[in-house]
């Protein structure tokens, strides 16, 4: 398995200190009440770029040679990376290129191209993106910087767990939204190497969850993509994937799934009794604690990973429409908004 060390975030840290906020942590009354545990949010939404991802995709970046940076990056994004990316590539003034599915909602397509990036959408799948990813990289030589399988990324995606520590070293559960496992990698590390005692679970949607299908075949796996209210956790973990995989093997001690009905009824939560607008990915800690999926909780933390959401699907969901088609299959409901 290709190593990444406790020091590497360490790194990362003071590498990307004055490009990312520290986020704060913050006692959730409410969600402590449905359960028996004192449950804190652990606020990444509040990030520059609305996400977590700025972290990996500034240390990925502020790590290249001047060579490398003058050649430019290229990365595949169902959206919160690509925003990471074009935003740390603005500010070190450095080219890049987004590479997106087609399945990647509107208004992230639209920010990313705001912070000056190109886009290129192709495909229906990230997979399918890849492989332009792949030809600018093969014919133009610029450098690929993927959204989860990298060590400067899932270095810096690690600091969310540092940060975790300092704020409430007392810890016993940490939810972490899961998808090519990027996020959960560097926080498991982190925590892990501090107490292996604490508990890491990652989440994620029923609809091609690609890590946790992957781990149940013991090897990457590809995975059909289908719409969900979980969009950034869509895409696969590549079959030659060389970190990410491993790490969560490791790393992380359960793996859950959580329905549609169920990321729709956290987006609303978090909106009505927390006060906050997230997008589906970011919710599905807090869906899973809803539902019960989660046992003896503790001193819980759940990571928001981000709030790039479409606010007329925002308004739809917390005023309770269309949630049961959902679950049955019918991707109108996203599709309209996307």
């Amino acid at each position: 398995m290709a190593s990444i060390h406790l020091q590497d975030i360490y790194r990362a840290r003071q590498r990307i200190a004055s490009s990312v906020r520290t986020t704060p942590l913050v006692s959730s009354p409410s969600l402590s009440s449905l359960c028996d545990g004192n449950i804190h949010l652990k606020m990444e939404h509040l990030q520059i770029t609305g996400s977590f991802k700025i972290r990996g995709a500034t240390n990925a970046v502020l790590s290249l040679s001047d060579a490398q940076q003058r050649k430019g990056i290229v990365g595949v994004s169902t959206g919160n990376h690509g925003r990471g990316l074009a935003h740390a590539a603005a500010k070190a003034g450095v080219r890049c290129i987004i590479c997106m599915s087609k399945l990647v909602p509107g208004n992230k397509v639209e920010a990313i191209k705001a912070l000056g990036a190109e886009v290129c959408i192709i495909g229906q799948s990230q997979d399918e993106a890849q492989f332009e990813v792949d030809r600018l990289v093969r014919e133009q030589g610029m450098v690929m910087l993927p959204p989860f399988d990298h060590a400067d990324i899932i270095a810096g995606q690690g600091t969310v767990g540092l940060e975790i520590l300092e704020d409430l070293p007392s810890v016993d559960t940490v939810l972490v939204p899961l998808s090519g496992g990027g996020l959960i990698s560097g926080v498991a590390l982190a925590l892990k190497s501090a107490n292996p005692e604490i508990r890491v679970i990652g989440i994620s949607m029923k609809r091609g969850a690609a890590m946790i299908e992957s781990q149940a075949a013991g090897k990457p796996i590809a995975v059909r993509e289908i719409p969900t209210l979980a969009d950034s956790l869509g895409g696969g973990v590549g079959t030659n994937n060389q970190y990410t995989f491993d790490m969560t093997r490791q790393y992380v001690d359960e793996l859950i799934t959580v329905s549609e009905p169920e990321i729709a009824k956290a987006i609303a939560h978090a909106y009505w009794q927390e006060k906050q607008v997230i997008e589906g990915a970011g919710s599905v800690g807090i869906a899973a604690l809803m539902a019960g999926k989660i046992k003896n909780p503790g001193a819980c933390v759940i990571v928001i990973s981000g709030c790039n959401i479409d606010m007329g699907l925002h308004k739809r969901l917390i005023d309770g429409e269309n949630i049961d088609m959902l679950e049955e299959g019918d991707n109108t409901g996203i599709a309209a908004n996307a």
